[in-house]
């Protein structure tokens, strides 16, 4: 391994454990804060204080363990699962519709007994690999601009459609804007971008005008106000809890607006008891750990030698910070309320799971991203060299760019003998 491909290998490394380290501090601090703000309403709904604080722990003990174990994973091999896998979460969408259950006036889960799946966090990040996989064969030549523009439309207006028939314009949302990621990344001109965000714009207007339900919570932002008592209860409910905070909070626990005041205070509002109790200084720590979290994932894409990598880390970590960033900006009044669960902290069994299978894809092209471009080894003894410690590939990788490259010639015994008489 050269000097170069030492060094990035390294680099990479330094971002996957920053990357880790983020993700980590979210999370446990998510779980902390799900205890503080649904105690109340987990005792009177499910009279246990504990009871949404021990689903959150096991969704995390097992989102985890699948993102460490999929960052095993060699991420190349989804070019031959990408499509697949996208067709299985089409499938899933459409199931939705048809034996789903109505909560809040969408249906978007399917009961499982122990959790409810939400097949659109599925979809999501099965959309990103498929088109990443069109993107790489578009940026080789093996896809002319229109073809690959065709493809890419089909496979996220598929989903999108099923998604917003739920419906759930907020995780629509948040599939386009990471399919748009992934195009700026493959480097797609200005033209159909601006083409296709017009279309969005004008499809989003529609939407929004044949629902009274979504005119309601547009009127609602533009002047909550004007209905404090309907329209506008729950961001004024969700300022109320920011201000009470101040700059260093009421304190761990102390939360007043968790008391059936503030509606979903352990889901996607989960933010405004964290602005109460912890005030400023914790509402600014969330926003840092995301910051940080959206450099390390894309220094990781950057990273990457490869493009299906570079274009699938991209696309994933604009994914998460692209919510984090919408969940923020309802909570506090700067758009409209779209129901996105803040990710790494909000309660929710499939928010968990599809954010650390996400994290499980960057973690898998922090480690193999720097290996390409090779084609994926099939062979036993290919497999093994590319399953060994990360410790282990750092020590060899060290030492082969440290040694001496130049031509050395062996010395034969005359030549020893006239070398010590000279």
């Amino acid at each position: 391994m050269s000097a170069s491909r030492a060094h990035g290998y390294a680099g990479g490394m330094r971002a996957r454990y920053v990357l880790l380290l983020a993700a980590f501090g979210l999370t446990m601090l998510g779980l902390v804060m799900i205890y503080s703000a649904s105690s109340i309403t987990a005792l009177s709904k499910e009279g246990a204080s504990l009871y949404y604080f021990t689903r959150q722990a096991i969704f995390i003990a097992v989102g985890w363990a699948g993102a460490l174990l999929i960052g095993r994973f060699d991420y190349r091999r989804l070019k031959d699962l990408g499509i697949p896998i996208w067709g299985f979460s089409v499938v899933l969408l459409v199931a939705v519709l048809v034996i789903g259950y109505v909560s809040h006036g969408a249906k978007r889960w399917i009961p499982l007994g122990l959790f409810n799946l939400q097949p659109s966090e599925i979809a999501k990040v099965a959309c990103l690999v498929a088109i990443s996989i069109f993107a790489v064969q578009w940026r080789r030549g093996k896809l002319e601009t229109k073809a690959f523009l065709a493809r890419v439309t089909v496979l996220t207006c598929v989903p999108a459609a099923l998604i917003m028939l739920q419906p759930d314009m907020g995780t629509t949302a948040v599939l386009v804007m990471a399919v748009v990621m992934i195009l700026v990344l493959a480097g797609i001109g200005i033209r159909p971008m601006l083409g296709a965000g017009a279309t969005l714009a004008a499809l989003v207007a529609v939407f929004v005008m044949s629902s009274d339900y979504r005119m309601e919570r547009v009127l609602g932002f533009l002047d909550p106000w004007a209905d404090p008592a309907e329209k506008g209860y729950q961001a004024i409910q969700a300022l109320y809890a920011f201000g009470s905070g101040g700059l260093s909070g009421v304190g761990l626990g102390f939360s007043r607006q968790k008391f059936f005041y503030l509606p979903e205070a352990h889901t996607d509002f989960i933010l405004a008891i964290i602005g109460e109790e912890l005030g400023l200084i914790g509402t600014l720590a969330v926003l840092l750990g995301f910051v940080v979290f959206a450099w390390a994932g894309f220094k990781i894409a950057m990273g990457a030698r490869d493009e299906f990598g570079r274009l699938l880390a991209g696309g994933v970590t604009g994914m998460i910070a692209f919510q984090a960033a919408m969940n923020m900006a309802a909570v506090t009044g700067m758009i409209p309320i779209t129901g996105k669960p803040l990710p790494f902290i909000s309660y929710g069994g499939s928010s968990m799971l599809a954010t650390t299978l996400a994290l499980g894809l960057l973690l898998s092209v922090s480690a193999y991203g720097t290996l390409a471009p090779r084609a994926v080894r099939s062979s036993k003894a290919g497999a093994a060299s590319v399953q060994r410690p990360d410790k282990e590939r750092m020590r060899e990788s060290s030492r082969d760019w440290r040694v001496d490259r130049r031509t050395h010639i062996p010395r034969t015994r005359r030549s020893q003998k006239a070398a010590r008489r000279a």
